[in-house]
């Protein structure tokens, strides 16, 4: 148990909370404000790593994600001083994987050439839509134009750059969903990251739904085909379906997601920053204080912005690496998912296997291309 983590890796994931705007779909933990103070900001931030640093040091590090909110508002010093308070604890591996999310709007693309030399190497721009109509609807502030200038200037800048497209959009058609793909493959991308637009509550499309305003959005046949076209075309230009919602040319994996979805270990620091690390032989979940004056002056007061540090219990440690790697189109290691404790339901998975819904081999099981749109399912009957 205690090196168990080791199969999936340890990264470091950063959460800056802060937005130009709050998009109407989003649910994440992102907050407007007039002013941020960069420097105290800076310095809570270097002060998390150096507490969860002292805790696990001298591991090697393989990725660090600048996540949110919009990474991209930060001040390029304050990148620059976590990745250095990180290097001051952590082994950073040869090829480590340093990202950062980012909106397309000219203010935060100009900033692209100070953040690579801070050392971040990989970019992931939230473009979400290349039709100026659907962006306004989403409530993007950046236009289609934006957005290719700010990948063209990423390119100049970093080795890999990744985007972000939201399906499944309101009056959108099977033909404008095969069209944008084809637009997006045509600006050389080497990853795409593409999901279904959902309704989740306490967002504004949430309340707006509740209400009966929100309309044309697809039918479940139709989103369906979205997502089978999705795979079908990116799959015959050499960009396959790694895990569920991303796709990438060989090599081009998102390394930092990766440790997610193979039960790694990661760091997490900043508001309402999740994560997961293996201390003393137990795996244990840490939460921090999502409110972002909250988790500063607990920070600055108590030396710590975490609000839960739980164990977890061997069963939902097994669970938690089925339910993550069964995502992967490589799946899950079955006699790794029993040395963590977990057991199967031998009939249903038969049953699963024999409906064509799973595959078993070379003692691995993953969702077949039948079963992963009903993965959700699959998933209910493997957990038991």
């Amino acid at each position: 148990m205690n090196e168990d983590w080791r199969n999936g890796g340890f990264g470091l994931y950063v959460h800056w909370p802060f937005c130009a705007s709050k998009c109407p779909y989003c649910d994440f933990n992102s907050h407007v404000v007039g002013e941020v103070d960069h420097a105290r900001w800076a310095k809570a931030l270097c002060s998390e790593v150096g507490r969860v640093g002292a805790l696990t040091r001298g591991r090697v590090l393989s990725s660090i994600f600048f996540g949110g909110g919009t990474p991209s508002l930060m001040a390029p010093e304050t990148v620059s001083a976590v990745i250095e308070a990180a290097r001051g604890y952590w082994h950073f591996a040869n090829d480590i994987e340093i990202t950062m999310e980012a909106n397309p709007g000219s203010v935060e693309a100009g900033r692209f050439a100070a953040y690579a030399q801070a050392g971040v190497n990989r970019v992931s721009l939230g473009v979400q839509a290349l039709n100026d109509t659907d962006l306004r609807r989403l409530g993007r502030l950046h236009s289609v134009n934006d957005a290719r200038r700010a990948f063209d200037l990423a390119k100049t800048h970093f080795d890999r750059v990744s985007f972000d497209l939201i399906y499944a959009r309101q009056d959108q058609s099977l033909s404008a969903w095969r069209a944008e793909l084809r637009e997006a493959v045509a600006m050389a991308v080497d990853h795409l990251s593409l999901y279904q637009l959902t309704i989740e509550e306490g967002t504004m499309f949430g309340a707006r739904h509740a209400r009966g305003l929100l309309r044309g959005l697809p039918e479940d046949d139709l989103a369906a085909d979205m997502y089978l076209e999705t795979n079908d075309f990116l799959s015959g230009i050499g960009m396959p379906a790694y895990e569920v919602s991303n796709h990438a040319r060989p090599g081009c994996e998102s390394r930092h997601n990766l440790i997610y979805w193979r039960q790694g270990d990661w760091a997490a620091v900043g508001p309402g920053a999740h994560g997961r690390l293996t201390l003393n032989e137990s795996r244990t979940s840490t939460v921090a204080e999502s409110l972002p004056a909250r988790w500063l002056s607990r920070v600055e007061t108590e030396g710590c912005g975490d609000i839960e540090n739980d164990r977890l219990a061997p069963g939902e440690i097994a669970t938690e690496y089925l339910l993550m790697a069964m995502r992967l189109s490589e799946g899950m290691d079955v006699a790794r998912y029993a040395a963590l404790g977990g057991k199967f339901d031998e009939k249903r998975l038969a049953r699963l296997i024999d409906d064509g819904l799973v595959i078993a081999k070379a003692g691995r099981l993953s969702a077949s291309s039948t079963g992963r749109p009903v993965l959700n399912y699959v998933l209910r009957e493997m957990a038991g």
